[in-house]
């Protein structure tokens, strides 16, 4: 059995991955920013450190002890209002962890470094893969791509995997996320709901998927830093989106566009190439969105 650390394991998909690891006989040891009060569940011990302190980062490690690490603690919101704290926690919080785990002799598994598929930008449609060149558009996304260098320059003390997540999504998911929002308005049977382009197509998967592709990560050997996708490889509108949630609740919405929303020069369609993850991990399949939507209008 080994000890997995995991940050921002309080977050949306931290219990999702933690449940996947705890399923495999895996210790879980959890990092919030703040005191938690969680009884039973996956993680057995909770630390408390904000990893934009070197000092507390350090202590987190040196508490855990880890085998493996998870590093999900992040602003993860691309519209996040505070740019100060997205560079703080995205960036600032990563090079401390790897510096604290670099400082502790290593761990003897790998880490998981959560980047995005935001690294890529809108602006190329089609399948998008790992050796394509990155193209920032927004500070959530600039951040990332720092992560991923952080990744490479303590590749020589760390072995890391760094996964680009296309979007996920699942209950618990915070309400100013896309999908999440329609569930939201689905369920107090709003009259209208106001989006942007809905005949855009992205890449949507379940976070359960996202979780798994995770837990059998861990126990693959990769070079330190590996670049993988975690995508269904399927693209759905957001016009199909609201479809198949009227189709679930028996409820229709009027929707009203909100130029605010509607990115310039996005491309109409792109979704994320899974060919090399499940060359690493072995055949992985996302839940069909239908089945995500209905679990999360039924919760």
């Amino acid at each position: 059995m080994s000890r997995v650390l995991i940050t921002g394991a309080n977050g949306f998909a931290g219990p999702y991955v933690a449940a996947a690891l705890a399923e495999r006989g895996h210790q879980i040891v959890g990092v919030s920013h703040a005191a938690v009060n969680i009884a039973g569940g996956p993680v057995e011990r909770w630390l408390v450190a904000d990893l934009a302190d070197p000092v507390q980062a350090r202590e987190a490690v040196e508490m855990a002890r880890p085998d493996m690490v998870v590093h999900l603690a992040a602003i993860s919101f691309v519209a996040h209002a505070d740019v100060t704290a997205i560079y703080s926690s995205n960036i600032i919080g990563t090079r401390n962890l790897l510096d604290a785990i670099a400082s502790s002799g290593g761990v003897s598994g790998p880490t998981i470094i959560a980047s995005s598929a935001n690294v890529y930008g809108s602006n190329v449609g089609g399948a998008l893969h790992e050796g394509l060149s990155l193209h920032p558009q927004s500070d959530y996304a600039l951040s990332k791509v720092a992560c991923e260098y952080l990744a490479e320059m303590y590749a020589g003390k760390v072995r890391s995997i760094v996964v680009r997540p296309f979007n996920y999504t699942g209950v618990g998911q915070a309400q100013n996320f896309l999908i999440p929002k329609i569930v939201d308005h689905v369920k107090r049977r709003a009259a209208t709901i106001e989006l942007g382009n809905i005949e855009v197509a992205r890449d949507f998967s379940d976070v359960r998927f996202f979780a798994e592709a995770v837990a059998r990560l861990l126990a693959v050997e990769v070079r330190s830093a590996e670049k993988v996708n975690i995508c269904s490889g399927v693209a759905y509108s957001l016009k199909a989106v609201l479809e198949a949630a009227a189709l679930i609740s028996n409820h229709r919405m009027n929707v009203t566009i909100n130029p605010a929303f509607v990115r310039s020069n996005e491309v109409e369609k792109l979704w994320g190439d899974p060919a090399k993850l499940q060359s690493l991990i072995g055949p992985l399949v996302s839940p069909p969105l239908e089945e995500t939507l209905r679990w999360m209008i039924e919760d």
